[in-house]
Parts: structure tokens; C-alpha cells; sequence
């Protein structure tokens, strides 16, 4: 005898894949959320470590401008402390070129000058004096300008004629000259160089 199954078998078996198929779309999904739950919370803590690494960064940041800005003003005050110290020792120098202006001067000059005014301006110095001859004259300036340590460049102004006395018999002949000096720049204490280094 022949069986012949009349159920409706196609309709059954369109049902469960539609059953299966919605099963592995819900399992794709949930498995879909959970990697973009996981990613999301994988980001966040990145994020979360990112942010405190820059405030670190940002504190000690901070802590060098501070730091940058203690050197800038260590750096004013030693800048200041050696112009205090140049200023010093300007004025000592200063304080003491007039004594070695004339030590200087009284040493060069050879006989038979004789100096009636000495002038000083800045680094200008203006001598004006008699001389028996013309040669005196060029004997100081040689003198000054090969064996002096405070004047150089020396600079005849005029030479002339005068006449020294009160009447014709007592008369001499001289000559009165002028001549312009500069001062040397005075040389610096090395030891004072040598030191100035180690206190910047």
C-alpha cells in the first residue's frame, strides 16, 4: 500500500530556517553590540590614560616655566651685578689716571721742556708747553709714543716762537708748543677677568 504524506512539509521547513536565519541575526547582533560595547569601553580608558599622561606633562610644564622663569631673573641680576662691578672699576680707573697722567708725563719729558698747562677732556689730553729747540719738541713726542703705558697717539698741534723777559737783554728765545694725547685704555686685572666667568 502507497503512503502519500499530505502535510504541508515546504511550509514547515520555510519556518524553521525563517527561525534560524532571525536566531543567527540576533546572535550577530548581540555578538555586534558586545565589540562595539568593548571598543567603545577600550577607547574611554585609552582616553581616560591619554588625558592624565597630558596633565602630567602640563604639571611639569608648569614647573619648568617657573623654573625658566627663576633663571631669567637669576640671569638680570648677575647682568646687573657686573655692570655694578664695571661701574667700580671705571671709576677707580678713573680715580686714578690723573696721578699716572703725570707720572707719565714728567717721566717722558726730556730736559729743556717745561709744561705750562695740562688739560684733560674724556680721553683727550692737551699739553701746552716751552721748549729750548724744536728738537725737545720731537724728543717728547718720540717718548710718548715708543715709552709711555698711559698716552698714545701723539698729535703736534703748533710750534711757535716766543719770546721770554722783560727787556731786550734778558730776552730768550723759546718755543711754545701744543700737543694733543690720548689716554690708553687701562689694561683689565686677570685675575678679576678669570673670576668673572665663574660667578655667571
Amino acid at each position: 500500500m502507497i503512503l502519500i504524506n499530505l502535510l504541508p512539509y515546504r511550509e514547515e521547513r520555510r519556518k524553521r530556517r525563517k527561525a534560524a536565519f532571525f536566531a543567527g541575526m540576533g546572535l550577530a547582533a548581540l555578538v555586534g553590540v558586545g565589540l562595539v560595547v568593548a571598543a567603545f569601553l577600550l577607547l574611554e580608558l585609552l582616553t581616560q590614560d591619554q588625558q592624565s599622561r597630558n596633565q602630567y606633562i602640563k604639571g611639569q610644564i608648569a614647573e619648568l616655566e617657573i623654573q625658566i622663569k627663576d633663571i631669567a631673573t637669576l640671569r638680570a641680576e648677575i647682568d646687573s651685578l657686573k655692570a655694578r662691578q664695571r661701574a667700580v672699576e671705571d671709576l677707580q680707573t678713573d680715580r686714578n689716571t690723573p696721578v699716572q697722567l703725570l707720572s707719565d708725563v714728567s717721566r717722558l719729558a726730556p730736559e729743556g721742556i717745561y709744561l705750562t698747562a695740562i688739560r684733560q677732556a674724556d680721553k683727550s689730553v692737551t699739553i701746552n708747553g716751552m721748549a729750548q729747540t724744536n728738537e725737545r719738541v720731537s724728543e717728547f713726542l718720540r717718548n710718548v709714543s715708543r715709552g709711555s703705558e698711559w698716552l698714545e697717539k701723539p698729535d703736534l698741534i703748533e710750534v711757535k716762537l716766543a719770546n721770554v723777559g722783560t727787556n731786550s737783554r734778558d730776552a730768550r728765545r723759546l718755543l711754545e708748543f701744543s700737543m694733543k694725547l690720548s689716554i690708553k685704555e687701562p689694561p683689565r686685572d686677570p685675575a678679576a677677568g678669570a673670576s668673572a666667568p665663574k660667578n655667571s
